[in-house]
């Protein structure tokens, strides 16, 4: 072979020998750090690095010599891995409280509830008289019922409660106590149901709801909000009404009771809930008695005591039918006497409803006195 033919083909030689290097080099590479080269591939597909890391990643390559645009040395790269996604809830059979809450609100985030169990939802029970009591009720009283959750205590009361109404929720608890049946006043279940309400009534102020709650044995003839005051922290109703709303000296039923959402309001449910070990055996409304003087002045709580002329129950009963308002079933012990007193409040309500404007100013209607409680 003559010189010349052999330096023309030298280069082409070195050529191909120098990318065969190249390409088994690469091989290598790939073939040590396969799960690199997928991470890397993955994050750059996906766009998954965050503009911080960008900017670090290019910190990174001046520190080391490496200008922008050109590619780093393989062992400096670090893929950024993806974040695991979140996992999904899936939705309780139960409801959800806030979804409830919301549904049910009105636009100033206020809330209605009521508290309920299997024996106080049976065809003919309690619940039925609290309904008809808004469907005779004057003034678009039963128009509140699209603000009114009802909160159950047991499966059987769930259950009964979404036959009849929009807004329920299972509020389940932890502490083993059976809720389907009646509990007798100041039992051990009785507390344990009444400081769970207490614990209950708090957490949806922490979520920002102002509510009334309203016992089931408690029955609505027109809209109590209009005697509510715009400046009470706390208006809650009364055994014994004294004349004076702001007097610490009446005395309270947390059966009908307004709260305004604040760090006031949240505050004194905190002293509510400590009261319970401070004064261990008392029910939740006793505690209120005591601890009202000391959280008011604290806190500067307004706490509104609402007049039994419209805000009525059978401790103190008011016989003015054109301005009561709702009438509980207080000082009443026993869902029995309950029932018999209630169904005959309604009895006398209707004929009251029916009757021409003359005779309902004359007074003509009265309540049957005495019933078991009712006197």
């Amino acid at each position: 072979m003559k010189g010349g033919d052999v330096s023309s083909i030298s280069p082409l030689v070195s050529f191909v020998l120098g990318a065969a290097m190249a390409t088994v080099c690469v091989l290598f590479f790939m073939s040590a750090s396969p799960t690199r080269r997928l991470a890397d591939i993955s994050a750059f597909s996906t766009g998954n690095a965050t503009q911080e890391g960008l900017h670090l990643a290019s910190a990174a390559n001046h520190d080391s010599g490496v200008a922008d645009g050109d590619t780093p040395a393989a062992e400096a790269v670090t893929a950024i891995p993806a974040p695991a996604p979140a996992p999904v809830q899936a939705p309780s059979p139960w409801g959800d409280l806030e979804e409830v809450l919301q549904r049910a609100a009105t636009k100033d985030r206020t809330v209605i509830m009521t508290q309920i169990n299997a024996a106080w939802t049976r065809p003919g029970s309690l619940l039925d008289l609290f309904f008809e009591s808004f469907r005779n009720g004057e003034g678009g009283v039963a128009r509140l019922l699209d603000h009114l959750v009802i909160v159950t205590m047991d499966p059987a009361a769930y259950e009964g409660c979404q036959a009849v109404h929009r807004h329920c929720y299972f509020l389940r608890t932890s502490n083993g106590v059976d809720y389907r049946s009646e509990k007798m006043f100041m039992s051990k279940d009785y507390l344990e149901m009444m400081w769970g309400r207490n614990r209950f009534q708090q957490t949806v102020l922490e979520l920002g709801y102002n509510f009334l709650f309203t016992d089931v044995d408690v029955m609505w003839f027109r809209d109590p909000f209009r005697h509510i005051s715009m400046a009470a922290d706390i208006a809650i109703s009364s055994d014994v009404y004294m004349g004076d709303p702001y007097s610490l000296r009446n005395f309270p039923n947390g059966g009908f009771l307004f709260v305004r959402s604040s760090a006031k309001t949240i505050d004194f449910y905190r002293a509510w809930q400590q009261g319970r070990w401070r004064f261990f055996g008392k029910h939740e409304q006793d505690v209120f008695n005591l601890i009202k003087h000391e959280q008011s002045a604290k806190l500067d709580l307004a706490i509104q005591f609402l007049d039994t002329t419209y805000i009525s129950g059978f401790c103190q009963l008011s016989k003015d039918l054109n301005k009561i308002c709702t009438l509980h079933a207080n000082c009443c012990v026993g869902l029995g006497a309950k029932m018999h007193d209630l169904r005959g409040v309604l009895d006398v309500w209707r004929n009251y409803t029916a009757g021409t404007p003359d005779e309902r100013r004359a007074g003509k209607f009265q309540w049957k006195l005495p019933g078991i409680c009712i006197h």
